[in-house]
């Protein structure tokens, strides 16, 4: 982006800003977009909860500079043209900071259109490095990529000395991301991959794929996609008496998995965030979400809550609502978080995160891997 541009969206954005006093008290508006409805609007509940309770609570505080955080909420469907529908509404609506999106392949485009409107974006849940390979300056995330991600299962998968291992996923960025960081891995270590297939995400009947899981006499099957489809995998596949042990990303770590695999999602392996909401100093937060009966322990509440304090704080040490100046205080400062420190690289991207191996169990819970 020249200087020229970007002088230009900053000049309109304030000028915007202006107007807008003129008929209503100040207010810096901050865009939630993610699914609410949709097979994955359980994610978006989390992140939805996540950003409401760091509103909350920031404006409860005095706000940021002296004004008030607005939420302005956009149902995504984590569908990509959808995506595009929203981010043009966010530019519409005169947001200039937002929180989203959650699937991979719905940031992607949105954040096309962000950066060149100028709208600063940080996204709790994607981990697609494509995102943040393009160079943008106002593109950021609060969760680790698919290349810190994938090895991670892969070098659990290692430790358990496999024979055969299946790698499938839903043909999706995300999902197709992740699993080739997984194949990369076992490969370089010499384990040998049987298959690498896509399904189709929304399919219903994974006969076909089961019996050729049966056939490649596999012991280990990773999946990169989303639960819902997994979780009728793993149904067909115990029906089935396939005896294999299968292993996922956040995208199936969601207690729905349950509703759909019944007790066959018991001993699924997960790679997931820490359990933020277990360490001693997020317990008052802890407290509030329970006080609202709201759930804090999936894997994008406290990255979307941090996501939130995340562009405040960076307001506040910017002194300044340009998004470009808040972009440089993000890069530049070190921020304590419910997520742990925060620090930045020049492509936006966490500079750390920490991913853990759980096992899932037919009630919803999981326990750490040592």
């Amino acid at each position: 982006m020249t200087t020229s541009i970007r002088k230009l969206i900053t000049a309109i954005g304030a000028a915007t800003a202006v107007m807008a006093a003129g008929h209503a008290a100040a207010e810096i508006k901050i865009g939630i977009a993610g699914p609410m409805t949709g097979p994955v609007a359980q994610y978006g509940d989390m992140q939805f909860a996540g950003a409401r309770m760091a509103i909350e609570q920031i404006n409860a505080d005095g706000g940021v500079l002296g004004e008030d955080l607005v939420g302005v909420e956009y149902d995504d469907v984590c569908d990509p043209k959808q995506a595009v529908t929203v981010a043009n509404n966010m530019v519409n609506e005169g947001v200039r900071f937002v929180i989203g999106h959650l699937c991979s392949s719905s940031t992607q485009p949105a954040s096309d259109i962000y950066e060149d409107e100028g709208i600063l974006m940080i996204t709790p849940a994607s981990t697609s490095p494509a995102i943040t390979e393009r160079g943008y300056e106002l593109v950021f995330r609060t969760i680790g990529l698919d290349s810190m991600q994938g090895p991670v299962a892969a070098n659990h998968l290692i430790s358990q000395d496999p024979e055969r291992v299946a790698i499938i996923h839903d043909k999706q960025q995300y999902g197709e991301g992740i699993a080739t960081a997984v194949r990369d891995t076992l490969t370089e270590a010499g384990v040998e991959v049987a298959m690498f297939e896509g399904i189709t995400a929304g399919a219903k009947d994974f006969s076909s794929l089961v019996t050729k899981l049966r056939e490649a006499d596999v012991d280990y099957v990773y999946y990169g996609g989303y639960h819902p489809e997994l979780g009728l995998i793993l149904r067909q596949a115990d029906q089935a008496g396939l005896d294999a042990t299968f292993m996922g990303p956040e995208g199936v770590g969601n207690k729905d998995i349950n509703s759909i695999a019944g007790d066959a999602a018991e001993g699924l392996l997960v790679t997931l965030p820490p359990s933020f909401d277990e360490k001693e100093e997020n317990q008052a937060l802890v407290q509030a979400f329970e006080d609202k009966g709201e759930d804090p322990s999936g894997p994008f509440v406290l990255t979307s809550y941090t996501a939130v304090q995340l562009v405040a704080e960076g307001i506040e040490q910017a002194g300044s609502k340009d998004p470009f100046e808040v972009a440089e205080a993000l890069r530049e400062g070190t921020f304590q978080t419910p997520i742990g420190t925060v620090e930045y690289d020049q492509a936006g991207d966490l500079e750390s995160f920490e991913f853990v191996v759980y096992e899932w169990h037919s009630d919803g819970s999981k326990t750490p891997v040592n």
